[in-house]
Formats: C-alpha cells, structure tokens, sequence
C-alpha cells in the first residue's frame, strides 16, 4: 500500500504528534508498505525533500503558539510530486495547514481521507484569545473541528474513549469512530535498553543523591499542562519530606513563570527544570525517576504516560479519562483527584518499596499493548476499510454525504 502521511509537526520538532507520525511510518515500513511524509518545515522557510523524496517539507510562517508552524494550505510546487506518489490513501493528523492540504488533494485525486484527531483544541483557545470571547471561539473550534472530520474523511480515528465520547456525545458524530491508541517503540524504554553510563551522568547532572525519592514530569510549560498543580503539591509535601524532589523535563512558554514560582517558595533544591531535552535521550531520564506524575486534563492520551511506564516507572495520574486507557488503579498505577490525594498518594509509594515494585513491573507489561506494531495494523485495518468505500465513488465526499442524507 503507498500511504500519505500529512502532518503540521514531525522530528525534529518533538512533541505527541510529531512522535505518534513518526512511529506509524517506522511501523508501516516495518510491515512492508510505501509511506510518504508531508510536513512543514521547522528549520528554514524553503522546500526540502528528504529520504529520496519520502519526506517533503513545506516553508511554513511562526504562528506565534508556542512553536508551532503552519504551511500553505496548497503548495502548488510539490502538487505535481505528490501526484506521481500514487497514493492509495491519504492520513491527515492536523486539522490546519497540512490538513487543509490533505483535504484538496484527497477530493481533487479522489484519494481516500482518513484522519486521527490528536488534540483537544478547546483546550488550547486562551492561546489566541487571550480570557476574552473564550465561549465564542470554542464554538467556533467546535465548528471547524467537525467541518473537517464530517464532511472530508471517510474515516476518523481516535487514541482513546475520552475523545470518542467527545465527537459521539458533544459533537454528535454520526460516521465511523476508530478508535486506535497511538503506539510507541516502546521497547526504546525498556530499563535494559537504557545506558546505565548515561543515566549516572544525568544523576551528577541534576545533583540527585542516592537516597533522594524523584517524581518525574515530562511535557511542554504550559497552562494546559497544569504544572502548577504540581508545584502546589511540592511545596506542601517537602515540609516534611525534604529527599523528595520533582525533575520536570521539558520546555515551554510558561517555564519561566514555574521558575518564579519555585524560587519564591524556596524549592529550588527540591525542583528541577531541565529544559528541553533531545528524544532520543528522554529514556534514559524516565530511568532517574521512581515515579511519573502528572496533572494534566487535556490528554487525548498522554503518550509520556506510556514511556514511562515502558521504563518501569510507577505512573501517578489525574483522575482523567485520557488516562484509563493505560492505567489500571492500584495495579499498575495510581490516581487523585485533589491536590492532598496526590500527595497522599506520593507518600504512599515513598514509604512502600514492594508495592512500588509491584506497580513498576505491571506498567512495564501494561506499556506493551501500544507497541508501534499493534498501532500500525490497527491503522491499516482503517485504510482497508477506507479504500473500499471509496472504490467506486466518483466524486468523493460529497457523493457519500449524498448517500448518508438518502439513508436517513
């Protein structure tokens, strides 16, 4: 199968999406199949190709969220490459730039569309309006959300319960919803894959003793995040337990307000920012932790979660649903509701090593249900499923809204 993979984020530029992209096509090739890469270029604003042509980046303008880029729409000069790709399908995993541009290219070539929604957009709002008209933008995200996955794909694919009640229940979704956990090479994290040179080199690094209890967090500095939370939890729990400290790796535009927050409340030996770390090196800092934390409601699933747990690191989450996909309570894992429950709960598995223990060995073999392989011939099974219905149709989306409208 020749599969076109269109993207607004891919490595080097890291985060869940851009590493859900990069997994898939890895794990496609693995199992055989011809797999393209349309994305925007992070790095310079001129066209590159990459990989004998498999890989084409658009220049793309700064959008002003975070560090996020958007291309054009429909970039004439590599309409003609893409063309002579063949494509039997085409899989969309933004709803913007490259989106739109999978959304032409799929009805002008009748190509079919299928698309995984990623992200929980109402969420991210106060980028743009700033705490005004917040209710009035997230009705019109609403609205765009559904004008692409309604109207353009045949498929739509979704990592966790979480977001298909979102589209079934609020957005009253009436197409196929798949839904399909975005995978991981999860044995990168594996304890036994991990360098043990590095991970000692880290632990000089950050200053962490043998006796210290580490909480880890892993993820972009922002108010969706809810870092906050956890910086609330620390200042409370370091009162008496002065060993515990919290390594928050990662980068993003409220770090610096965190920083503040740390050094006003005397946290600085207990709190450590590490800044954005490269990926490929992110397995060995799982392994300095003894517990993965972390607060955040806007996961459509929380890939990290699954890293970590890859790494035998015992996952401490928010009651959210993103998360109970992965996590089982007090078998692999732990949950809280309330800032004195997560500290409770950092308490604990501070005082108890064999329940610790017991909890890291179930997430390890939790982690390897979302493997890329699995993930992989779970998309494929959509694309089928895609190709023949699309087989045939003449005139792409419109003729099948035609047919739905007829069968109602």
């Amino acid at each position: 199968m020749r599969i076109g993979l269109f993207t607004d984020t891919y490595p080097p530029h890291i985060n869940g999406v851009s590493t859900s992209v990069f997994v898939l096509k890895k794990a496609l090739e693995k199992l055989g199949h011809q797999v393209y890469v349309v994305t925007v270029n992070n790095q310079a604003t001129k066209y590159q190709m990459e990989e004998n042509g498999r890989v084409i980046r658009v220049p793309a303008i700064k959008t002003g969220i975070y560090d996020y880029r958007l291309g054009s729409v429909y970039p004439i000069k590599v309409v003609n490459t893409i063309r002579k790709w063949k494509l039997d399908v085409i899989h969309s995993h933004t709803e913007f730039s490259m989106g739109i541009f999978a959304r032409f290219l799929a009805k002008q070539y009748n190509i079919p569309l299928v698309h995984t929604y990623h992200t929980m957009y109402e969420d991210y709002v106060h980028y743009i309006t700033k705490g005004y008209f917040d209710k009035s933008s997230k009705k019109i995200v609403e609205y765009l959300t559904m004008f692409y996955c309604d109207k353009t794909a045949q498929e739509l694919i979704v990592p966790t319960k979480k977001t298909y009640d979102l589209f079934k229940q609020k957005y009253r979704f009436d197409k196929n919803i798949n839904i399909i956990p975005t995978g991981l090479e999860v044995e990168r994290f594996y304890q036994e894959n991990v360098k043990e040179a590095k991970v000692q080199e880290l632990k000089k690094t950050y200053e962490l003793m043998k006796g210290d209890f580490v909480l880890i967090f892993v993820g972009r500095l922002a108010q969706e995040k809810n870092v906050e939370f956890l910086l609330d939890v620390m200042k409370d729990i370091t009162k008496t337990k002065k060993n515990i400290k919290l390594l928050i790796v990662g980068s993003g535009p409220d770090k610096e307000k965190y920083e503040s927050i740390v050094k006003r409340a005397k946290l600085e030996k207990n709190v450590i920012f590490t800044g954005k770390v490269p990926y490929d090196e992110i397995p060995a800092y799982y392994q300095l932790s003894d517990v993965f934390l972390t607060a955040s409601t806007t996961e459509t699933q929380g890939l990290t979660v699954v890293e970590a747990m890859a790494g035998g690191i015992v996952p401490l989450c928010i009651d959210d649903e993103a998360f109970h996909l992965v996590v089982v309570d007090e078998l692999n894992g732990l949950f809280f509701k309330t800032k004195k429950e997560c500290r409770l709960q950092i308490l604990k598995l501070y005082e108890d090593l064999a329940l610790r223990k017991k909890y890291a060995n179930q997430a390890r073999i939790s982690a390897e249900r979302f493997s890329s392989k699995y993930y992989a011939e779970g998309a494929l099974e959509v694309y089928r499923r895609a190709i023949n219905e699309g087989r045939g149709n003449r005139y792409g989306w419109f003729q099948g809204l035609v047919n739905r409208m007829k069968r109602r």
